[in-house]
């Protein structure tokens, strides 16, 4: 046997000696197969796991080291370039020696030999092609043949995610699953990697860590680090930009290593710093942890705190309000950092933690409402949480809940009809219109205490009357106009011509006995014959009367022969122009003429009549005056008229009714810069104005029939007024013929102008001869501004005289009425000079009519005369106004002492503080300046917002203590509200912001016609702004002045602080119009001018992004997502930008808000023609009104 057994083989194929010294080294009785067959299966196990990431030039490599240790140095060359050789042939076959221990490569016939054998017998012969077994001449032991083909379906797995497919590597090239001794697969991932993938690639700026790295660590300085040294200023060629951390842990090291610390340079830079007693820096991981540790200990700190007061107070609604509030602020400060790649997969991450917040908030809501059970704002905030949460079936099932818990509660009862009218999945027109009965019979079963389970609280029948007026605005807006004047016609009624046996029952018990009224076919409330439900009733118990024979009426002219007039344009024009014009002619609801002998079967459109369940139960009781002037003025203001906003006061939902364009763009009127705030536009479209978002009216009025109508309206409620009230209403119709002749002004139509001017001076000549209305100077005053908008100067100062003349007397500054009078005159005459004179001041300020009219009324004499004014009279007109102006002021608050009504009703007179400082103003400016003028206005301002804050403060308390008693009174008076206090507030605040905007309106003139500073009327404006956010005149003279200026920023900053601390939809609507304005701006330059000149403005990118940023912020506040303007708005201007399926998708979220808006649907089949039918099918299913079916349509069409 040999020395070494293994390779007994390979010595006996080299030379033998002939010498028999050395069988001693033979063993005869071992096998060498054996022995070679145990060694291959040694070196075999061994290398599985060894190999696995070895390549082939490895071990090349490996035996060429070996082979170069018993080499000499001057054949290593030789050898290197052999092995060169042998590497590019083994990277050509593929092979490599399966021999590692041997020194020498060569292999033997007889090894190969001797390994085919032993294949032969270890592996039967395995078919390579697929045959039948019929074919088979004789039976193989082995069925079946070897197919190296890939088989897709293997990388499958039921998934098309190649993540899915499982990761292995091929050792060698046999089939998987026949011979286990010739295959490996390994299941771990490949260890072959590309050159330099061993170096980690830096991150992209847009990474998580590269932005968590940006957030948090110090941004480099901007402007170069001076260095401190003294060789500052010497012959440094640079200035380093910062600190940079590395090169200071460098230098430091470095220093410490030939410092006397460290003389060997053997210590680290801690144990160093350690020798000099100093602390080791920390690092920016480290400083970043430290960071994080204590935002998380504030955090921790805080709610720690929250949860120590709401243990100590339970009961605080505040605390509870401002702990649920916290949780978002604890949300971003937790998650904030955590910036996350936009994809599906971050915009999932981000659903759930919305809605694990969600949740979060929501079970601290329950706690505080099992802990506060009659908390009405807790409730309403976690109905707020569960809109998100719940099904919209258990989300009603909860709202009827909470509203029969509380039927008292007004403000609980709007919530749940703005939830129910905005509940997209849930509305339908009579669904919504049945709750608002459901409301208002229920607070009037509270209000008349039959409801004994539930005190009625203060101001009760005010909410009812908002929330009457809802339901009213509602049915208009949804197209059931007919509905709605029939509404307020049953209310009248019901309040003014009740029979006085009835006024004692409750409320239920008196809509039962006016039911047989309605239904007895009597003439109504605006209708010709009308004599109210008062005198029906009594003559029913005399026997009744008999029907006097009805006029000859004229036939209605207004309705066109033919109402498709042009067939040729598309077909969603027409059914647009058809639908409106039906909606502006057929507002009123029809009833059958008895006289022709007309019966309910004779009406084309059913939806036309109203039943009196429609009506019903929604009437109710008002027993104050207040009230009931309050009903029709609202009802004026339904119609179209302008009213007093101080008498109306128009319910708290402005964004909910906001619908007209014309809301952002007036007191624009260049050649009225100083009157033309008159007459404010409330940005509510009137009853028979539903068209689309740029849709113009049919009429300047009523139509016809409609001003009919509102002629028999005031006629049948002349006697039944006092004077006051009657003078309201007569104030309201002059007002309405003014407006009219505005309207044809702005058309500029000279024919229709001229013709409408005719039939309005008709009118108010008509008022000003009644008895009541000869000596009012108010209606005086609107009838002598009508005559100068007509260009009848001469006429309008005649009138103005005569008005002076009647109202002369030494007491002229102490009558409000005439000061107004005198104020408007004289800005009328302002304006007219300026537009004689244009670039400059009169030559002679003494020949001002102005200063004329200003200084007469301080003197008490008509301003008739033409003669010029001496300095001494205006003087003594100066001091005059002085003197008033400061007796007026100091007597402010005597006047909350006033408890009587006449006294009341001086104490309003002497609020009116607008016309007097006016004139006083206008006077300094003429004579002194502007800053004299502004320097008034300044003065009046702040007494009188001293003195609202004090009546506010008051009202508050007045009102706290009517809610601590109202269990001991439940009667009528604890339902009435606090009139005085209330008014006073109300018309201090209105003069406090009609003198903000007469200083803004002189202000912005005198900037137009003379040098001045803008920071002044800037600074004013934002003052004015910051106190009244809602007011759109100021708000229209600021984004004027803002746009005339390229750079932005101070105004955008502007605004985002006013929406941040407001509410209100206004000021985020203005912000809107701002930026869409300068786009214009921009857009406009950039297309006028040539390539190569240069541009007016300055080009701005981004602008159309922040419009759109602008429109999702604000349909994001609860009071923007139910505002039908900005929605229609937001549509148009993504259309204007090309973004069409962006419009759609917007279309489509806006109804989940606003489904009731029947102008939204017109603005949808207006922009969209394809889904014309869609959009009808919609309305129809959502119980719209809709006037013209398209299958009426195509009728028209043939």
């Amino acid at each position: 046997m040999a020395l070494f057994p293994a390779f007994a083989e390979v010595e006996t194929n080299k030379v033998r000696d002939s010498s028999k010294d050395l069988d001693w080294l033979n063993n005869k009785s071992f096998q060498s197969k054996d022995a070679l067959f145990l060694h291959n299966q040694y070196l075999e196990d061994q290398e599985r796991p060894s190999t696995q990431g070895l390549s082939t030039d490895r071990l090349d490599s490996c035996s060429d080291a070996e082979e170069d240790d018993s080499v000499p140095a001057k054949k290593k060359k030789r050898k290197t370039e052999k092995k060169k050789k042998r590497k590019k042939n083994k990277k050509k076959s593929g092979r490599h020696s399966g021999s590692s221990g041997s020194d020498s490569d060569t292999v033997y016939p007889s090894d190969l030999r001797e390994k085919e054998a032993a294949e032969k017998q270890r592996a039967p012969a395995v078919a390579t092609h697929f045959s039948w077994l019929d074919d088979l001449q004789s039976p193989t032991k082995q069925p079946f043949c070897v197919d190296r083909k890939a088989d897709s379906a293997n990388w499958t797995y039921k998934s098309l995610y190649r993540g899915d497919v499982a990761r292995y590597k091929r050792k060698g090239s046999s089939s998987l699953g026949l011979e286990p001794g010739r295959q490996l697969v390994t299941w771990e991932a490949s260890s072959k990697k590309s050159k330099g993938a061993n170096k980690k690639g830096a991150d992209r700026y847009f990474s998580t860590v590269s932005r968590q790295l940006l957030s948090s660590q110090p941004p480099v300085p901007a402007l170069p680090v001076i260095p401190e040294s003294s060789d500052a200023t010497g012959t440094t060629v640079f200035l380093p930009l910062g600190d940079d951390e590395e090169s200071k842990d460098k230098e430091t090291g470095d220093k410490l290593k030939t410092s006397w610390v460290n003389p060997l340079g053997v210590y680290d830079a801690s144990t160093a710093l350690w020798r000099q007693g100093k602390g080791q820096q920390q690092t920016d991981q480290e400083k970043q942890e430290a960071h994080v540790g204590q935002s998380v200990a504030l955090v921790t700190g805080r709610t720690e705190e929250f949860n120590r007061q709401l243990r100590e107070q339970p009961s605080d609604t505040k605390l509870w309000m401002q702990y649920i509030k916290y949780q978002d602020e604890l949300s971003a400060a937790v998650f904030g950092a955590e910036e996350e790649p936009h994809g599906s997969d971050s915009a999932e991450r981000r659903r759930c933690s919305h809605r694990a917040l969600l949740e979060k908030k929501l079970s601290i809501a329950e706690r505080a409402v099992a802990t506060n059970p009659c908390s009405i704002t807790l409730q309403l905030e976690r109905l707020r949480i569960c809109q998100e949460l719940w099904e919209p079936s258990l989300l009603a099932k909860e709202w009827k809940k909470l509203v029969f818990l509380h039927p008292n509660s007004a403000p609980l009862w709007r919530e749940y009809l703005l939830f129910t009218q905005s509940y997209f999945s849930n509305f339908t027109v009579t669904k919504v219109n049945t709750a608002y009965g459901k409301c208002l019979s229920t607070l009037s079963a509270v209000r008349d205490g039959s409801m004994v389970s539930h005190p009625a609280r203060p101001g009760t029948e005010e909410d009812m009357l908002d929330i009457f007026t809802l339901q009213s605005h509602f049915l208009r807006q949804s197209g059931h106009s007919e509905k709605a004047v029939s509404l307020f016609q049953a209310m009248i009624d019901f309040t003014f011509f009740k029979p006085d046996s009835v006024r004692k029952l409750s409320t239920r018990q008196q809509v039962e006995f006016f039911e047989p009224f309605w239904d007895s076919g009597e003439a109504r409330v605006g209708e010709l014959g009308a004599r109210g439900w008062k005198a029906w009733m009594l003559q029913q118990e005399r026997g009744g009367w008999l029907q006097p024979p009805a006029e000859e009426e004229d036939e209605d002219e207004e309705e066109d022969d033919e109402e498709v007039k042009d067939r040729s344009l598309p077909k969603n024009t027409i059914w647009l122009g058809v639908e409106s014009s039906r909606e502006a002619a057929h507002w009123l609801p029809w009833r059958p003429d008895k006289s022709k002998g007309q019966s309910e079967e004779d009406c084309d459109d059913p939806d036309r009549q109203v039943l009196f369940d429609d009506i019903g139960p929604s009437l109710i009781q008002l027993s104050s005056p207040d009230l009931q002037i309050r009903l029709l003025l609202r009802f004026l203001a339904f119609l179209g008229l302008p009213v007093d906003s101080v008498l109306c006061a128009d319910p708290c939902a402005p964004g909910l009714l906001l619908e007209r364009l014309s809301f952002l763009t007036q007191g624009n009127d260049v050649q009225r810069p100083l009157s033309s705030q008159d007459l404010p536009d409330t940005g509510v479209n009137s009853v028979g104005l539903t068209t689309t978002l740029q849709g113009v009216r049919k009429w300047v009025g009523l139509g016809k029939q409609g001003e009919i109508f509102l002629a028999n309206v005031l006629s049948v409620l002349q006697p039944v007024l006092p004077a006051r009230h009657r003078a309201a209403l007569a104030l309201c119709r002059m007002q309405y013929e003014k407006l009219k002749v505005l309207r044809c002004l702005r058309c500029g139509n000279k024919k229709r102008l001229r013709s409408q001017g005719k039939s309005s001076k008709r009118v108010a000549k008509q008022l000003l001869k009644e008895p009541d209305n000869r000596s009012s100077v108010v209606l005086w005053r609107e009838f002598g501004h009508l005559e100068w908008l007509l260009g009848n100067l001469d006429e309008a100062r005649k009138v103005f005289s005569t008005a002076t003349a009647l109202a002369g007397g030494s007491g002229t500054l102490k009558s409000s009425a005439l000061c107004e009078l005198c104020l408007l005159w004289a800005q009328l005459e302002v304006e007219e000079q300026q537009q004689c004179v244009r670039g400059g001041a009169p030559a002679g300020v003494t020949t001002s009519p102005a200063l004329t009219v200003l200084t007469r009324l301080a003197e008490g004499t008509s301003p008739a005369s033409s003669q010029s004014i001496s300095p001494v009279a205006i003087l003594k007109a100066r001091r005059s106004y002085e003197q008033a102006m400061s007796a007026r002021l100091s007597a402010l608050n005597q006047n909350t002492q006033a408890k009587t009504e006449g006294q009341g009703e001086q104490r309003g007179e002497r609020l009116r503080l607008k016309g007097l400082v006016g004139c006083y103003a206008l006077l300094q400016y003429l004579t002194v300046g502007i800053h004299a003028a502004n320097s008034v206005y300044d003065q009046a301002r702040e007494a009188t917002e001293e003195l609202r804050n004090t009546l506010a403060l008051a009202k508050q308390e007045s009102h706290n203590e009517e809610a601590s008693g109202v269990g001991v009174g439940v009667g009528v008076g604890a339902n009435q509200p606090a009139a005085h206090p209330q008014r006073d507030v109300a018309r201090l605040a209105s003069e406090c912001e009609a003198i903000a905007v007469q200083q803004a309106a002189l202000i912005r003139y005198h900037n137009s016609v003379d040098v001045f500073p803008l920071a002044t009327l800037r600074q004013t404006l934002t003052s004015f702004l910051t106190t009244w956010p809602d007011c759109a005149p100021l708000w229209t003279i600021y984004v004027q002045v803002e746009n005339r200026y390229h750079s932005a920023g101070r105004a955008r900053r502007f605004f985002h602080s006013v929406s941040r601390d407001s509410c209100s939809v206004v000021p985020r609507l203005f912000a809107i119009v701002a930026e869409q304005q300068r786009k214009q701006l921009v857009d406009g330059a950039l297309r006028s001018s040539a390539h190569d000149a240069a541009l007016p403005v300055l080009p701005e990118n981004g602008l159309s992004n922040r419009i759109r940023g602008l429109f999702e912020s604000t349909i994001s506040t609860e009071t923007g997502s139910h505002c039908p303007l900005l929605w229609r708005m937001y549509i148009h201007f993504l259309l204007s930008e090309g973004m069409v399926d962006k419009a759609k998708g917007i279309f489509y979220k806006a109804l989940q808000h606003i489904p009731w808006v029947k102008g939204f649907f017109l603005d949808g089949v207006q922009l969209f023609p394809e889904r014309m039918q869609e959009f009808v099918d919609l309305m129809t299913e959502k119980e719209l009104r809709l006037r013209l079916p398209l299958e009426e349509l195509d009728i028209l069409l043939e």
